[in-house]
Parts: C-alpha cells; structure tokens; sequence
C-alpha cells in the first residue's frame, strides 16, 4: 500500500517513514523540505508546500492512498502576539484543508491527523479524557482546534480521520524550549519553576507518536480522537531533581507564586517581548495529565518511554550537539 506522509521530513515523519518502509509499504514524503537522511533512498520525496492547494494537488494522491498530516507551525520559535495568528493559521488550518480537499476530488478517505493537547486550554478535570472541554488559550491551539472542527464535517462526508492529541513531543532532533533548561543547568544557575513543582509534567516519545500513526492505521483509521502522552509522569520537580542529578549540577529548584509569574509573562508578552509562549505559561502549575487508555484500547497502543529517561535522553543530546556530535536514535533510553 501506499502511504502519503505531509510534513514528512518534520520530526515525526522521519520516524514514521521508515517504519512504514519496514512494514513492507510504499512511502511518499511530501515535504517543503529534505534532509539527509538515509531513508530516503527508498522512500520518494516530493517537495510540496501544503499552503498551496495546486501544490498539494499536483502531488497526484490516489483513491487507495493511506496519508498523514503531519506538517505543522510549532510553538517554537516564540511569536509575537501579533503575528502568531498569520504564523499559525496558513500551515496548520489551511494547509489541513488543502489536504483534505485534495483527497475528496481524489476520491481518497483515510487521513491520521495530529492536532495538540492544546486544544484543551485550562485543565477541569483530571486526568484529561478526549471528552474534556476545548478552549484553546491562544493561536497555535486554535489553528490545530479547527481543524478538529474540519474533520467532524469531513468525516460526516464519507472520511475516515483518526485525530491525535500529544502531549509535548521530544525525542531526537528537538530540543525548543528545553533547551533553555539545560543551559541552565549546565551554568549550575537557579532553575525557576511556575507554582510549587508539585503538579506532574508529562511529555510524549516521538517514538511513541509513530507507532501511534501506525497503530491507526492498523486499526483501520477510526474516526475518533486519541490523546498521546507518557504513563505515570512524574511532579515538574522530581523530574528536574533527577536532571539535575544527572548532569552533576548544583542548580537549585525554585519554586514561585505562579499567579505572579504569569501576570509577569503577561505584561511582557503585550509589551512584545515574550519569553514563553501563553499557551504554555498559562497552564504550566496546573495539573495537565492526559489519559492515553482509550488508545490502548481501540488501537493497541501502549506508550514505552517514561519522562525521566526522555528528558535525559534529551540532555544528552544537547549535550552531544554542543560538542559538535550528530544526535542519533540512540541517545533517547527505552522504559525499562
């Protein structure tokens, strides 16, 4: 079978493109970009801008085509809040749609979209279910928000679009916003944490969101939601503790009145210089545990990295980058 992989040379696609490869399938990266990876000697790539529907188009999807959208505007690098929706909007909602609409007038139907947990803005409850309410807090949530909106109406057309929600995705290759972490624990500086650090932190493997695509698949695409997050994450400061301890630092952990933090982070982001994206500040003390049960359940997936071993997995990475070696696959620790 042939499968179609958007934003396929992204940091999720060059994990599912050859395990779809090795699973026996033909593969397409459609792409704005290619790296060097070895993959591609067997996979075909096609440069593609997903903000062009006559680029999209023109990439020639067949009826029996199985494709991802993987292709996505990040929270990283941080935007100005005037700019975040025109940043967001043409990849991520309208990219999305140029998707979709090509694959109607090809007469394909199965699509495995990632939105973000984003999309449910404040926790009400937790751990959070798929039903928990959605209001995204900013752009980035409410472009990948509507594009769930998009695939309710598609999927009442005839389309079959399993959606997944992850958690922060890590893994190598990315690093964002942690990397600011780590430089400053490498400078054995104070490491700021937004309320007490009691709350749980949970990422998600990158590993983990490419079986997930696969496991979609397998399932036979089903029109649901599925949230992607790691098992048992650990408080935002039992994670740094043991950080910290790897790294043999003597960075402390300070804990700080989260409501002022974030007026703080507020005033800066209205004054066009923000740190952290809203998004992500606004929630940072509250108790964003996502239930990832239901994708064990209908899909057989299990997620099998654990928080601790991600991030230091990540740390040695950055580690590994600023002495001038390439990051490989084998630099993040599988859960014991």
């Amino acid at each position: 079978m042939r499968h179609i992989i958007f934003g396929g040379d992204g940091f999720v696609g060059r994990h599912l493109a050859p395990r779809l490869l090795n699973a026996g399938h033909e593969v397409i990266v459609a792409d704005i970009v290619r790296s060097d990876l070895p993959h591609y000697r067997d996979v075909q790539f096609v440069k593609t801008d997903v903000t062009s529907d006559v680029s999209v188009r023109d990439l020639g999807i067949k009826p029996d085509d199985m494709v991802y959208n993987l292709s996505a505007k990040m929270l990283s690098p941080i935007q100005v809040r005037a700019k975040r929706h025109d940043f967001f909007f043409p990849v991520n909602y309208y990219g999305t749609e140029n998707i979709i609409r090509a694959m109607d007038k090809a007469g394909a139907n199965r699509l495995v979209h990632f939105t973000t947990d984003m999309v449910y803005g404040h926790t009400y409850t937790w751990p959070q279910k798929e039903d928990h309410p959605c209001a995204p807090l900013g752009e980035y949530g409410l472009s990948k928000y509507k594009t769930e909106l998009l695939a309710a109406e598609w999927r009442e057309k005839g389309m079959n679009i399993s959606l997944f929600r992850p958690r922060l995705i890590i893994g190598p290759g990315r690093l964002g916003i942690l990397a600011k972490l780590f430089k400053l624990v490498d400078m054995n500086l104070p490491v700021p944490m937004i309320g007490s650090g009691k709350n749980p932190y949970q990422f998600i493997s990158v590993f983990d969101c490419a079986s997930a695509a696969h496991a979609a698949f397998t399932a036979g695409v089903p029109n649901e939601v599925y949230n992607l997050g790691s098992l048992n994450p650990p408080t935002t400061r039992e994670l740094l503790t043991k950080l910290i301890k790897h790294a043999g630092s003597r960075s402390l952990l300070v804990p700080t009145p989260g409501w002022a933090v974030k007026r703080t982070l507020d005033l800066l982001d209205l004054m066009n210089m923000p740190i952290m994206d809203p998004e992500q500040y606004l929630i940072a003390d509250e108790m964003c545990i996502l239930d990832v049960s239901k994708g064990e359940r209908e899909l057989g997936w299990v997620p099998q990295y654990r928080d601790e071993d991600m991030l230091v997995a990540a740390y040695t990475e950055y580690r590994k980058k600023l002495a001038g070696a390439e990051p490989t696959a084998a630099t993040q620790s599988k859960a014991a």
